[in-house]
């Protein structure tokens, strides 16, 4: 038992370190602060530029991915591979080092999805990707790549346990993006390739 908790533990404290936050404040920019305040490298890519953006989607990726490979590597399988998963994207949305706040999830989730099941990871990808180039709203390609990842797991006859952990992780996609459908809905979400001000970060 003390193993499970210290796989979990270990996985959220992954999870909880805030790219975002940290490469912005080598601008001198406090992220949380600009834009949509988000952590996550939409909003730094908004405030910064595609190459700080570009290193926070490459952190943010496989600091869920690491946490899968450890998790692995001690021989952890199942529902409790599923439950480190799960407890990285936990991390990331709710970090330790933010005061339980933090980002929307989406590339910590495709990241441990990457090292649970790569095929199922690139087949979601270009899906989700084709949804936000022809929109060119991020959220929608997110929330997108949550439900065909879940359908795909389905389609794909994946064991339970991974079904069960693709579907928790798209839920924690919408639930992070419920402010983004509202803006959806009413015509003012940002779409990719704005820019936003840092003057009063």
């Amino acid at each position: 038992m003390e193993g499970v908790f210290l796989a979990l533990a270990l996985a959220y404290l992954f999870g909880s370190i805030p790219a975002g936050v940290l490469v912005a404040r080598t601008y001198g920019v406090d992220i949380r602060k600009v834009g949509s305040g988000n952590i996550g490298a939409t909003n730094v890519l908004r405030a910064l530029g595609w190459g700080p953006a570009l290193v926070v989607a490459f952190f943010d990726v496989f600091k869920g991915g690491i946490a899968v490979l450890l998790a692995r590597a001690v021989g952890v399988e199942g529902w409790l591979l599923g439950g480190v998963a799960v407890a990285a994207v936990l991390g990331h949305n709710y970090s330790l080092f933010l005061g339980f706040r933090g980002g929307k999830g989406v590339a910590t989730s495709f990241g441990t999805l990457l090292f649970l099941d790569p095929v199922l990871a690139l087949w979601t990808l270009p899906i989700g990707l084709s949804v936000m180039l022809l929109t060119r709203y991020v959220s929608a390609g997110s929330m997108t790549g949550g439900v065909a990842a879940f359908v795909l797991s389905l389609a794909l006859g994946r064991p339970l346990w991974e079904v069960a952990t693709v579907f928790l992780m798209a839920l924690l996609i919408f639930w992070t993006h419920r402010e983004n459908l509202k803006r959806l809905q009413a015509g003012t979400e940002r779409r990719l390739g704005e820019r936003v001000e840092v003057r009063d970060a």
